[in-house]
């Protein structure tokens, strides 16, 4: 009776989950590309790049850690 819910709030969590994921995935690639074609881009944006790479690698982490999978 109690343990019903856990299956289901781990099914909502693993989505956004995964929603996140490809949400800092598209921020990292584009901030990415944005500093590979830059000239001279500033150390901020630099910094503010790698953030956004950092958050993305610590999703998959968590993605993997809790064996995440895509449903299509």
């Amino acid at each position: 009776m109690f343990f019903r819910r856990k299956g289901w709030l781990r099914k909502e969590f693993d989505e956004k989950l995964l929603n996140q994921l490809d949400h800092f995935k598209e921020n990292w690639n584009r901030q990415k590309t944005l500093v590979e074609k830059s000239f001279d881009p500033s150390d901020q944006f630099i910094c503010s790049a790698k953030i956004e790479e950092a958050k993305y690698f610590y999703l998959l982490r968590e993605a993997k850690a809790r064996n995440t999978k895509v449903q299509k």
